[in-house]
């Protein structure tokens, strides 16, 4: 899975947080919704464009994260700031 074909960064789009590729639904929300209990039947009943495959892209893209340390980082930088 390339997630890249479905997550996207745009500087005009959410000040360029990065979003599920022709929504303004981002990473971080979707993550939230399974985070808070949402199943996947749920987010795709309540947001009719995304697919399977989109949401299976932005774990994908979770994971790319963790692996380059990204969350980590970010996580660091918080708690010392």
């Amino acid at each position: 899975m390339d997630w890249r074909e479905y997550v996207h960064s745009d500087p005009e789009i959410l000040v360029g947080r990065p979003v599920i590729r022709g929504t303004r639904l981002a990473v971080d929300f979707i993550l939230g919704l399974f985070a808070t209990g949402w199943t996947e039947r749920q987010i795709l009943e309540s947001y009719p464009g995304l697919t399977p495959e989109a949401l299976q892209a932005v774990f994908a893209f979770a994971a790319q994260c963790v692996r380059d340390e990204t969350l980590f980082t970010t996580a660091s930088d918080a708690a010392s700031g």
